[in-house]
């Protein structure tokens, strides 16, 4: 009965925030299309999806709570590519998965969230991060470990929260969690220079209008910032010159997703030009939802 109220609340405060769409991002977004499904069976709660920097049309997927300590990447098409075993880490209740820049500045790295917690009943929560590896489609080595993640603990300020949402600031490697059940969605920051501090305090950053956000992401030029709840996202545009959470203070663009049985997944696409997102249960559609010609030419 309390989901269904705050699922209800939440469509109200939506539909008031998204009256009119004036001081919204410039940009469209097509019709989610799909262009994959989920091939195997390993892969039957996708939490988390991130679209990989080395590897061109590799998506990195996890598993909810449930799984042992590893990753998918699969293609587009959402054919498993390999399985990647999390050396040094645990899976209590992983929720979303990005890519961002970390303390080498010649690779990329992913950063896996285990944030999850129903119950508000933890002290801290954890990001493993890890480089990311190479993937190469014609290898007949499905299983590999790679690793040993690097654990970063993080505490809230105000308590604990449960969140499913995880992003990485790609300018300046600042990671960004958003809570779920309150009925505006607080945005929490911990900044870069202090993730080598153990455990890391978080700073209550900013807010957002609805509740239950379940996945997001930022474009890898740091430029537009995305966050779904089960039914719809909403996309924001970083101020120039400006930290990142600033951009929670302006109005976002609502976009309509594609129905999904329990949608928590979303990432944009290598290039920022669209963005993916996949539902939990077994072998479920991969959406992509292309910009139009018209976003694209407004960038130039």
């Amino acid at each position: 009965m309390r989901n269904c109220l705050i699922l209800i609340i939440t469509i109200l405060l939506t539909a008031v925030s998204y009256s009119a769409d004036s001081g919204a991002p410039d940009i469209k977004f097509l019709p989610g299309k799909q262009v994959g499904k989920v091939q195997t069976e390993l892969i039957k709660e996708a939490s988390g999806i991130a679209a990989s920097r080395k590897n061109p049309g590799v998506l990195w997927v996890h598993n909810d709570s449930g799984d042992s300590a590893r990753i998918y990447a699969v293609n587009q098409e959402g054919v498993l590519l390999r399985t990647c075993r999390i050396g040094g880490a645990r899976c209590r209740d992983w929720e979303d998965i990005a890519i961002g820049p970390g303390p080498d500045k010649r690779c990329n790295y992913l950063y896996i969230g285990d944030i999850g917690d129903n119950g508000a009943r933890h002290k801290s929560v954890t990001i493993y991060r890890v480089p990311e590896p190479k993937v190469d489609p014609n290898s007949k080595q499905m299983d590999i470990q790679i690793g040993p993640a690097e654990t970063i603990e993080l505490i809230y300020p105000d308590g604990p929260k449960d969140a499913e949402t995880l992003m990485v600031d790609p300018v300046n490697s600042d990671i960004y969690i958003i809570s779920k059940r309150k009925i505006f969605c607080q945005v929490y920051r911990a900044e870069s220079g202090e993730l080598t501090q153990r455990p890391v305090r978080l700073s209550q950053v900013a807010v957002i209008p609805w509740a239950l956000a379940v996945g997001g992401d930022i474009s890898p030029d740091g430029k537009y910032i995305i966050v779904r709840s089960l039914s719809h996202a909403s996309l924001w545009l970083r101020p120039k010159d400006q930290p990142l959470w600033q951009a929670f203070s302006q109005k976002p663009l609502n976009i309509q997703l594609m129905p999904e049985p329990q949608g928590e997944a979303i990432c944009f696409d290598a290039k920022g030009q669209g963005f993916f997102t996949v539902s939990e249960k077994a072998h479920q559609p991969i959406y992509y939802f292309a910009r139009s010609d018209e976003s694209n030419k407004s960038d130039d």
